[in-house]
């Protein structure tokens, strides 16, 4: 298949959005190209939509006078968000070569790419944006794994695979965007027995009474709907998902920010992120679930 007809294959059926939401967020991916997203994918090719964790390893990153720091500075933000995945990955319990996976809310494809090297099985992406899916499947054809590794248009809520297909599944940052009923409901029903669901997300903390002002900053800057952490755990109550896990990132993730506010590639967020999780008010949590 060439590159062209790869596009041709990503666009030609493109089912309407399920709700008016639903198209905003379609053209809102559609739309985004920041440098932030773009630049730390050019680092070795994989392109993700999350952030990081994990401590800095200020030896890379050598001396702020140098001509050659913010390079580096790039290179150190993409090993920190491939770390997460990474770390995403090894919640997923034993995944072998003729399994399939399910990526909800896929991006550009950088984690499904990395689930296909680690355990050689099959890789289902699910996003709302054409865009995304396209770059997706170029980057899986350009790798040699598109009979592997695939993306599709579609509703995460409603996705194209059987009941109890996916040995596992996740959702990697993506999850804000739906009513988490609707989506536990999907991952129950796609999921195997004993499959495993994994989330890492941003949540805000119901200790802290009500979604302060840095989360309704980043709500609006990605125009998302942030879930309290009580939503996640009752949700998966009432779909079949029972926590195995349930680890609190934040302070692995608040490196990275801290590092990133420092970059070129800002985006004027960053101040809500470091803020918030600094007054406890919004968490970085992983839950891994098996689906009984």
């Amino acid at each position: 298949m060439t590159s062209t007809e790869l596009s041709t294959s990503t666009t030609t059926f493109i089912p309407g959005p399920a709700s008016p939401y639903q198209g905003d967020i379609a053209r809102y991916w559609d739309g985004e190209a920041r440098p932030v997203n773009l630049r730390l994918g050019d680092v070795d090719g994989l392109y993700h939509h999350h952030y990081g964790i994990g401590a800095i390893d200020h030896t890379a990153l050598g001396s702020t006078e140098d001509a050659g720091y913010e390079s580096r500075l790039v290179s150190e933000l993409h090993r920190l968000e491939s770390a997460q995945a990474e770390v995403l990955l090894d919640h997923l319990g034993p995944i072998g070569r003729d399994d399939t996976l399910l990526d909800a809310g896929c991006g550009r494809g950088g984690s499904m790419v990395m689930a296909h090297q680690r355990f050689g099985c099959s890789v289902e992406g699910v996003t709302l944006s054409a865009k995304q899916a396209e770059f997706a499947n170029r980057r899986a054809l350009e790798l040699g794994i598109e009979d592997r590794v695939r993306a599709r248009v579609c509703n995460m809520l409603d996705t194209p695979l059987e009941r109890g297909q996916a040995a596992a599944s996740w959702n990697n940052e993506s999850s804000m965007y739906v009513d988490l009923e609707d989506l536990f409901a999907e991952h129950s029903r796609v999921l195997s027995v004993g499959g495993r669901y994994v989330t890492i997300t941003g949540c805000w903390n119901p200790r802290y009474g009500q979604p302060s002002k840095w989360v309704s900053q980043i709500n609006a800057h990605f125009e998302c709907n942030i879930h309290s952490r009580r939503e996640y755990l009752r949700a998966m109550a009432n779909n079949r998902l029972v926590p195995q896990a349930v680890i609190d990132l934040t302070p692995e993730t608040l490196p990275y920010w801290e590092l990133r506010a420092t970059s070129s590639l800002v985006t004027g967020i960053e101040t809500a992120f470091i803020n918030s999780y600094k007054d406890g008010s919004f968490q970085y949590l992983l839950i891994a679930a098996d689906r009984v």
